[in-house]
């Protein structure tokens, strides 16, 4: 396969991917953002979403506070934002044009339907008047998106690049939600909290495990309270977890594996590597690092991973 073509494929993925969890991360922001808390609190957890995504200058170029509204619209419809949800549609049905005749009908579609109607969705300002279900909509048309590929796609090279984006992507994006949620919720992960604070946490722990699809797979795994340290080793350690790191990174492993013939490949063994410390990872060892410290630094990983995919398979960044 030509590395234009892989790079397209591969790109295509990864901007769909992002735009479901940009409204993720912005869904449950919101969805907490509507429990008892002060400004200063509230402010705090927009705060921390626009640092985690690295999009606190941008965002200070343009606004001169932080508040929920526009730091809704800045991730939500400002095209200037790259990684906006509008900017990611828009460059994954990009990408997907550019290799139209490698795409199945319904694929290039889908893609094309998606830009076509966002667009409408907020030019008719159906976001402002229910954000939440604007939301669920960008969820839906990925789940629609990535159900499409692996029904009607060949299951050759292209179909293993996009596999790789997709998943590449979603583990860096899950540490990201991870860590803005743990760093807004101050009790101590080991009940010393009170019980207010205790109660609070309930509906926060329960909005991070409803963001990524996860709050009835922790009931079913834990039948137990939700507690800090379980919701980590879900979205981290669990390798049956569809969104969890571990999942994520095996799925990476895996497709490269489809796609290199090179048996010493750097880009392999960085990403092996990293693999078998979450297969073998535990939960009481990240905390103990800080958990913080451990995603900073995975964060890192799964770059530099990319970097690697990109000089050896794809257009050189």
């Amino acid at each position: 396969m030509l590395s234009r073509t892989a790079d397209h494929l591969f790109w295509m993925s990864r901007y769909t991917e992002r735009a479901e969890n940009t409204a993720r991360m912005l869904d449950v922001n919101y969805q907490t953002s509507l429990l008892p808390q002060s400004d200063a609190v509230a402010q705090m957890g927009w705060q921390g979403l626009l640092s985690i995504s690295e999009l606190l200058p941008a965002y200070g170029q343009r606004h001169s506070r932080i508040a929920a509204r526009e730091v809704m619209d800045f991730m939500v419809k400002d095209e200037s934002n790259p990684s906006s949800i509008m900017s990611c549609l828009s460059a994954a049905r990009e990408n997907a044009r550019a290799v139209r005749g490698t795409l199945t009908t319904e694929v290039w579609e889908t893609h094309n339907a998606t830009w076509l109607e966002v667009r409408r969705m907020i030019r008719d300002g159906e976001f402002e008047r229910d954000p939440g279900e604007f939301f669920e909509w960008v969820k839906f048309r990925s789940h629609l998106s990535r159900g499409v590929t692996v029904g009607t796609m060949l299951m050759d090279e292209s179909l293993h690049f996009m596999r790789l984006g997709t998943f590449l992507e979603r583990a860096d994006n899950t540490a990201r939600l991870l860590d803005v949620k743990f760093q807004a919720v101050q009790s101590d992960f080991y009940g010393s909290a009170s019980s207010k604070d205790q109660e609070l946490d309930f509906y926060h722990w329960s909005a991070i495990l409803r963001s990524v699809s996860g709050f009835e797979v922790y009931r079913k795994v834990y039948r137990d309270v939700i507690r800090p340290e379980r919701v980590a080793e879900l979205l981290i350690l669990r390798a049956d977890m569809p969104r969890s790191l571990h999942a994520s990174m095996r799925e990476v492993m895996h497709n490269l594996a489809l796609v290199g013939s090179n048996p010493d490949s750097e880009t392999q063994r960085r990403a092996g590597k990293l693999c078998a410390e979450l297969q073998f990872g535990r939960t009481d060892e990240i905390l103990a690092t800080g958990l913080h410290a451990y995603l900073t630094q995975f964060l890192d990983r799964v770059n530099d991973i990319g970097m690697h995919i990109s000089r050896e398979f794809l257009l050189p960044l």
